[in-house]
């Protein structure tokens, strides 16, 4: 075991899956010597090489096109996209590409080995264009895998699952808590599974459900509640698509109350379809209604974004509210 933040989890994970299987290459702009903007590749091409580990033109439809070729040729690539705010030019590539790849050829081709990394969230003072969450964009696509880590220990799992997958995954990274996130990480090679939820804490009056960087702002409120005499059970969700509905379900069936939050706006976040499905299996066993605690339906503000983000007091305000409904 070894004290690491999640940044150095990342690279851990990277490290261990291109010295495991020579077909995993690490590409986007900037990730060769340099190691990227936050350095999550540092010392990788170092390690193995310009033909394994190089940085690319600043093209992010260039990026994952390349990747899909790389993928259906049986390599293993792992494109980094510098901002999930610019993933957009490559959206194309990634729902109608790479999503449909193996079902259009009947499951004789696959971009299978595909992993596109990419930093997600506010919390760095990035403006709107540094600062998005932009997941409900892709978890309504039949044909990729979506996961989102909310630390160094499930970083490095999930990432080292996302690269032996079967198919294509989009993993976004809390960039907020690149740095901040901390945890005693096992230097050995480990994976996590990307279609369950985690329940990392127990409780009984009301079920609060997140992701990511939301997830310390989430056990922040649950500590609150605590505090005032409120059981909160406490689950991450982890994967998106697909997500664990069964987790979910059996955690409501027992509070009776659901609280879902997430950073993106909140009209077609991810947590409308949580809601919508939790309420079709638990409805004559909820307590109250379905909360959701997100972002507000403006562009990420700079001057604002500590109003914008929802924290641990939006979220003990909601779970108030909610008990008391």
């Amino acid at each position: 075991m070894k004290q690491m933040n999640l940044l150095q989890a990342v690279n851990q994970a990277l490290t261990l899956a291109m010295e495991r299987d020579a077909s995993v290459l690490c590409f986007g702009e900037d990730v060769g010597h340099f190691g990227g903007v936050f350095r999550a590749t540092s010392g990788l091409q170092d390690k193995y090489g310009e033909d394994r580990c190089f940085n690319t033109p600043l093209t992010e439809q260039g990026i994952v096109g390349f990747a899909n070729g790389l993928a259906a040729k049986g390599l293993k690539p792992v494109a980094e996209i510098q901002f999930a705010d610019y993933i957009f030019p490559a959206f194309d590539q990634l729902v109608n590409e790479t999503a449909k790849f193996r079902y259009r050829s009947g499951n004789q081709f696959n971009v299978g080995g595909l992993v596109v990394r990419t930093p997600y969230g506010g919390g760095i003072a990035g403006g709107h264009y540094h600062s998005q969450s932009p997941e409900a964009y892709f978890v309504h696509t039949p044909g990729l895998r979506v996961v989102v880590p909310r630390g160094p220990v499930q970083a490095k799992g999930l990432l080292l699952a996302a690269i032996a997958c079967p198919d294509p995954v989009i993993f976004f990274e809390p960039k907020r808590l690149y740095r901040a996130a901390v945890a005693e990480v096992d230097e050995g090679y480990y994976q996590l599974p990307l279609d369950r939820a985690e329940v990392v804490r127990e409780g009984s009056d009301i079920t609060l459900l997140a992701w990511g960087a939301q997830m310390d702002y989430l056990l922040k409120a649950a500590d609150l509640a605590d505090n005032a005499g409120i059981s909160c059970e406490v689950i991450d969700l982890q994967s998106l698509l697909p997500w664990d509905e069964d987790t979910v379900v059996e955690s409501v069936l027992k509070t009776g109350r659901l609280l879902i939050s997430h950073e993106a706006p909140l009209t077609g976040g991810f947590g409308a379809e949580i809601a919508a499905t939790v309420q079709e299996r638990c409805f004559l066993y909820l307590e109250s209604p379905i909360a959701r605690v997100c972002g507000l339906d403006t562009p990420f503000p700079l001057a604002l974004e500590k109003r914008y983000m929802p924290d641990q007091h939006r979220i003990f305000d909601a779970i108030n509210a909610t008990m008391n409904f």
